[in-house]
């Protein structure tokens, strides 16, 4: 079958050399959650964003260019965020419909739509493309998963389908680039005919005859039109078997072995990132300790060298070393995402939520927050209540983000490292896992608090859909990698930079005439502005375990949780401890540390406090300026600080003090 597409006269494509450049088009890409539509957007812009496979990622406009042909002005492109209807219900949805029907203030209303439909399932995407149509905006359908759907047997008439809706319909593999040149072509010819040839197809005319007296009317007439134009238009392989999804949603859905499921994926995930990274952040480490050694070597003695090997190498690369593993950690969710799987861990875990009292779609949100909490209370714009909207904001940072993976690995390699459980399954990942539960467990207890307090409300029910197994596209898999590579990088290369050369300035002034002694460089340290800091503060802290070395490391963790590890890397390279001892590792510097009396800084009861302080504590400026923005209020964000605070000081304090009652002191 071939693509019902219009072959434009060259006049009509082309703009003669001599002739008026004509006015670059708007054109706006709009269609369902989870329709390819972002993919699209990569392929025809060439700019590379993350895609998953759940509603409410993409909740903010995206822009970039398309190049339609050689002689015309490079069109501008709007990646809207995904909507079911144009009768908008939340804050994203809102966003899309005022750009579409040209009420947005920012932006121009498009000169052409793509209607972004997902060739495996007509009947629901079909919903918001006839919406579209009929707002008089010329339209052109985008068929996504065209190479799915004929796999799952469906034989879609394109000539049907485009005269039943009234405009073209052209088959697209996004993956493949397949059907770009007949898109682009078929684009030029709605938007040349938008105002000559107003839609007169079937569609038009079917609802110009139409009358009904309630929307629900309307709402019935409209999809009743649907089935009957999708069973014209498609036929299908009754012979075929059962569709392969379906099979594996029985088993990774059901109640008990969902669960097993999702609790042996998380568990394999972090086995798997301990067993892999180990090699890479082995070879970080050594670079960096080889590049200190060579500045030593070649750069005269004095502060400069000291800064730029114990400030500068040591902060930023005691914090480069955990890049193997975030990378690795975001290997293993963007692998999950493209799959399909990620959406049934929505759906199952939906049942969690709604007991809690939280909306079903705070999954969402809740699960973008596992990588970074500010992308996670932006896609909080997918929830129509604002209640249940501000619940989620508020729980969303006790999600343990990937900027935390640095500190549990760091308190695991220190002081847990080599240990079994069952004898194969390695006591780190399961450490990691169990911070992760907690985190989950004690957003769901706040949600609740919230739900039937300040918030109370209740919650609607919750439809999700659940799109069909793929294989991962390995090319978004390298973009994702990249781009978490390179943020990582430069945050390193910004904020870790930065908390790195003023925690080695406050642990360095005032100046003591002190000599290089391991003595007397640990009084230097004690006696500098971030040590009289840590005293200042170690009355506080000392319940929970922790020194006044560990609560400089708090302070300054507070600016970005990553910047704990380059203070501790700076505290105890720069400051040998009591007993002269120097070590070359920052895990071997801890297990040396003592205290004043003699006593061990670190045991793995101070470790886990730590831990446990850091699941609860929103030690982030990046999240609190979020939360600002999306409840346009200080309000929220120093009661979200607040109340995580206190979670975390109360959580810690249980840890510490009842493991010593318990015995491990």
């Amino acid at each position: 079958m071939t693509p019902a597409t219009e072959t434009l006269p060259a006049s009509r494509v082309q703009v003669s050399q001599g002739g008026p450049r004509r006015k670059s088009l708007c054109i706006a890409l709009a269609g369902n959650p989870n329709t390819g539509k972002t993919s699209l957007f990569n392929v025809l812009t060439g700019l590379r964003q993350k895609v998953a496979n759940y509603p409410g990622v993409t909740v903010e406009t995206k822009m970039g260019h398309w190049r339609l042909g050689q002689a015309l002005p490079p069109a501008r492109v709007i990646d809207l965020p995904g909507l079911y209807s144009l009768d908008a219900t939340s804050l994203d949805e809102e966003i899309a419909r005022d750009v579409l029907l040209g009420r947005s203030q920012k932006l121009r209303q498009p000169d052409v739509v793509i209607a972004v439909v997902d060739a495996t399932n007509l009947n629901r995407n079909l919903y918001l493309a006839t919406q579209l149509i009929e707002t008089g905006i010329a339209t052109v359908v985008a068929l996504t998963m065209f190479d799915l759907a004929e796999r799952s047997g469906l034989h879609i008439d394109l000539q049907k389908l485009s005269t039943a809706l009234g405009v073209q319909v052209i088959p697209v593999i996004a993956k493949r680039r397949s059907g770009l040149d007949e898109l682009a072509r078929a684009v030029l010819s709605a938007a040349a005919g938008a105002k000559e040839n107003p839609t007169t197809g079937s569609l038009s005319r079917h609802w110009q005859s139409v009358h009904c007296e309630s929307w629900q009317e309307l709402l019935t007439a409209r999809y009743k039109w649907i089935e009957n134009v999708v069973a014209e238009a498609v036929v299908t392989n009754d012979a075929q078997q059962a569709n392969l999804s379906e099979r594996i949603d029985a088993v990774v859905t059901h109640r008990f072995f969902g669960t097993l499921i999702l609790f042996l994926v998380m568990l394999l995930i972090f086995q798997t990132v301990f067993s892999w990274a180990n090699l890479p952040m082995n070879l970080i480490d050594h670079v960096f300790s080889t590049l200190g050694t060579v500045i030593r070597a070649h750069m005269p003695a004095g502060i400069l060298t000291d800064l730029l090997v114990d400030g500068v190498v040591a902060g930023v690369g005691g914090v480069v070393v955990f890049l193997p593993q975030i990378l690795m950690l975001f290997l293993f969710i963007t692998l999950l995402e493209d799959t399909g799987y990620m959406p049934r861990a929505a759906f199952f875990m939906d049942r969690l939520m709604g007991a809690a009292g939280l909306h079903g779609k705070a999954f969402v949100p809740l699960l973008s927050s596992f990588a970074c909490a500010v992308p996670g209370i932006m896609a909080t714009r997918t929830i129509e209540n604002p209640k249940d909207r501000l619940a989620t904001i508020m729980i969303a940072p006790l999600m343990s983000c990937s900027a935390r993976l640095p500190v549990y690995t760091l308190m695991i390699a220190a002081f847990f490292s080599g240990q079994r459980v069952l004898g194969f399954i390695s006591l780190g990942a399961v450490i990691i896992v169990g911070m992760y539960l907690l985190g989950i467990g004690v957003a769901i207890v706040v949600g609740w608090v919230l739900k039937h307090t300040v918030l109370r409300g209740p919650s609607p029910a919750f439809a999700m859909e659940l799109p069909p197994y793929r294989l991962p596209n390995l090319s978004n898999v390298g973009h994702v990698l990249l781009a978490r590579a390179g943020a990582f990088l430069t945050q390193a290369g910004t904020v870790i930079l930065a908390m790195s050369i003023l925690m080695w300035l406050l642990v360095t002034f005032p100046r003591s005439h002190a000599g290089s002694s391991g003595n007397e460089v640990a009084l230097q340290v004690e006696n500098s502005y971030a040590g009289r800091l840590g005293r200042q503060i170690e009355p506080l802290i000392a319940p929970l375990g922790f020194d006044w070395k560990i609560g400089i490391a708090l302070i300054s963790s507070f600016a970005a949780r990553e910047t704990v590890i380059s203070t501790l890397s700076i505290i105890y390279n720069v400051g040998e401890d009591s007993t002269g001892t120097q070590s070359t590792s920052l895990t071997g510097a801890m297990r040396n540390a003592r205290r004043a009396d003699g006593s061990r800084a670190w045991t793995p009861l101070v470790a886990a406090s730590l831990m446990v302080f850091f699941v609860l504590a929103c030690q982030c400026m990046s999240t609190v300026a979020i939360v600002h923005r999306e409840t346009n209020s200080w309000r929220w964000p120093l009661f979200m600080i607040g109340y995580m605070l206190v979670l975390a000081y109360v959580g810690s304090l249980i840890t510490y003090q009842g493991g010593r009652l318990l015995g491990f002191g």
